[in-house]
């Protein structure tokens, strides 16, 4: 396997959910602020809901369901 640096980084898109990343990570926002994250893999939150901004905490479970739109795994 190449060293991580010999490869590009892989990013994963999940639907309704947070862009899953291969760490180590900076990401830099909008005010040019700099989060650091050395673990293996990470989730970046696209939902703006996270109370852990940029890092996903999974509040994008608790959102509204559009109107007509599957419930994802609920209860029957």
């Amino acid at each position: 396997m190449a060293a991580a640096s010999d490869r590009p980084r892989r990013i994963r898109v999940q639907r309704d959910g947070p862009l899953l990343i291969e760490g180590p990570v900076e990401v830099v926002d909008e005010n040019g602020e700099v989060t650091v994250s050395d673990r293996f893999e990470v989730a970046v939150c696209t939902c703006r809901r996270s109370r852990l901004f940029p890092w996903c905490d999974t509040s994008h479970r608790r959102r509204e369901r559009r109107a007509g739109a599957p419930d994802e795994g609920g209860p029957a």
